[in-house]
C-alpha cells in the first residue's frame, strides 16, 4: 500500500510528493486530469512566474492573508531553496522586473517537466484521470481514501492539494473543500483574489486596451486608504486588470456594503509643484493650440478625450486662454484619476482564491490538520493568499514541501 498518497498534482502537489518520496516513502499522486500541472502549465500567460527574487525573509510583506501561518514553511523552504532545486535538475531561470523569477526559455510546461524528472528519480507513483471522493478515518486518524472509479487505497497519509476554486477548468473546482468538511474542518468562504475588477464609471470602457505603465494607484474603503501600489495595469472593457490591479484586488471587500474608490497617480516622480511646471512647460509650447490638442506629451492618445471630458475644460478653448483654476483641475484629475469599483469579476477568472481550510485548524510547521492525524494540507486549498509576482506558488511549493517531509517523517 502507498504510505503517503496526495490528492491533486499540482504545484503544491507535485512538491508535497517530492519531499515525502525523496524521504524513502512509497508516493502516489492521484490526480483528475489527464496530466499534471495543468494549472501550472497556464500561470503567468504560459511563462509560470514561478517565485520572486525577494530576500526569503521578506517574502511574507506580501502576504497580506494569514501570513504568519506561513512563516515555519517560508523557514523550511524558501525561493532560493526552490530555484536551487529546479535549476540543479537543469531548468535554467532568469529573474525579470519586480523580482518575478520565471525559466529562460518562457515556457511554463518545462517547470512541470523539471517536477516530472524530480517524481521520476524518487519513483512516485501517479494515477491519472481519477480523484479521491472519501479520505477514510478510523479513530481520528487516516486509514484509506476511495476514489471516483471505485478503487481503493489503504494508508495513513493523505495530503490534501486540490486547490481553490479558482480556473475550474484546470480541475480547482472546490471538491477539496468538501473532503475536508466531511472530516469536520471549516471552510473560510472562498472568494476570488487577484483578479480584474468592474468599474462603475463608462468611460473606462473607451480605454479598452490602454496599458499604464509606471504609475502609483490608491485604493479606498469608504474614504480611507487601505492600499497604495506603483507599477502597471490596463483598462479593459469590463474595467481593469494588470499586476497592480489584481494586488489591489486581495483588500477588496463586500462592495454592496462598503464603497471602494481607485485612485491612478498618473505622474508619481512628480510632486503637485514640479508637475504643474511641467504642464506649463507644455502648454507655453501650444499656445494658439486647442485645449485638446495641447496634452500629446502630457499623456497617451488613447487617454487625452477622456482626460479633457473629466477636467471640464472646453476641448476647442485655446491654450492661451487656459485660467489658472482649471490648470489646477487638470493637475488634481492627472494625480487622482478616480472611479469606483462595481465589484470583482467571478472567481472563475481570479488568479487564485481567498478563503478556504481555516489555518487555526492547521499545525502551521507540520501542515497537519489539528483534527484528524495524518491529514495534511498544502496550497491553495488553505487560507492564505498573497499579492502577484510568484509568491502564491511560493506558498504552494513552501507548504507543500513541509507537508511533504512532515508526511514522511511522521512528527515535526
Amino acid at each position: 500500500m502507498p504510505e503517503v498518497i496526495v490528492a491533486g498534482g499540482g504545484a503544491a502537489g507535485m512538491m508535497a510528493a517530492y519531499a515525502a518520496a525523496e524521504e524513502g516513502k512509497d508516493v502516489l499522486i492521484i490526480e483528475k486530469n489527464k496530466m499534471l500541472g495543468r494549472k501550472v502549465r497556464i500561470t503567468g500567460k504560459g511563462r509560470c512566474n514561478v517565485t520572486n527574487s525577494a530576500p526569503p525573509d521578506e517574502m511574507l510583506r506580501f502576504v497580506p492573508r494569514n501570513s504568519r501561518f506561513l512563516i515555519s514553511s517560508f523557514k523550511r523552504f524558501n525561493n532560493t531553496d526552490l530555484m536551487n532545486l529546479l535549476e540543479n535538475t537543469g531548468l535554467k531561470l532568469k529573474t525579470e522586473r519586480g523580482g518575478r523569477v520565471f525559466p529562460q526559455s518562457d515556457k511554463a510546461v518545462d517547470v512541470v517537466n523539471a517536477f516530472m524528472k524530480l517524481l521520476s528519480k524518487e519513483r512516485v507513483r501517479v494515477l491519472i484521470c481519477d480523484e479521491v471522493r472519501e479520505i477514510k478515518v478510523n479513530n481520528g486518524s487516516v486509514c484509506g481514501v476511495t476514489t471516483k472509479k471505485g478503487r481503493t487505497f489503504l494508508t495513513e497519509k493523505v495530503i490534501l492539494c486540490t486547490g481553490g476554486k479558482s480556473y475550474p477548468l484546470t480541475g480547482s473546482d472546490g471538491s477539496g473543500y468538501m473532503l475536508a468538511q466531511q472530516l469536520g474542518h471549516s471552510i473560510i468562504a472562498p472568494k476570488p483574489a487577484l483578479v480584474p475588477m468592474e468599474t462603475k464609471e463608462s468611460w473606462a470602457a473607451e480605454l479598452q486596451g490602454l496599458s499604464l505603465k509606471n504609475i502609483g494607484i490608491r485604493l479606498k474603503e469608504n474614504g480611507k486608504k487601505i492600499y497604495d501600489d506603483f507599477g502597471e495595469m490596463m483598462f479593459t472593457h469590463f474595467g481593469i486588470t494588470g499586476p497592480i490591479v489584481l494586488s489591489s484586488s486581495c483588500h477588496i471587500g463586500d462592495t454592496e456594503k462598503n464603497t471602494y474608490s481607485f485612485e491612478i497617480d498618473l505622474k508619481p516622480a512628480l510632486d503637485e509643484k514640479q508637475l504643474e511646471e511641467r504642464i506649463l512647460r507644455d502648454f507655453s509650447e501650444s499656445l494658439n493650440k486647442n485645449f485638446e490638442n495641447s496634452l500629446s506629451k502630457l499623456y497617451p492618445q488613447k487617454l487625452i478625450p477622456v482626460m479633457v471630458r473629466l477636467s471640464g475644460i472646453n476641448p476647442y478653448k485655446k491654450v492661451n486662454s487656459v485660467t489658472r483654476e482649471e490648470r489646477r483641475k487638470l493637475l488634481k484629475l492627472t494625480k487622482c484619476l478616480a472611479f469606483e469599483i462595481k465589484c470583482l469579476r467571478p472567481i472563475e477568472e481570479a488568479i487564485v482564491t481567498d478563503g478556504g481550510i481555516d489555518t487555526k485548524e492547521i499545525n502551521p510547521s507540520t501542515m497537519e490538520s489539528r483534527l484528524v492525524k495524518g491529514l495534511y494540507f498544502a496550497g491553495e486549498i488553505i487560507d492564505v493568499a498573497a499579492y502577484t509576482g510568484g509568491y502564491n506558488l511560493q506558498i504552494a511549493f513552501s507548504t507543500g514541501y513541509a507537508a511533504g517531509k512532515s508526511a514522511a517523517k511522521g512528527k515535526e
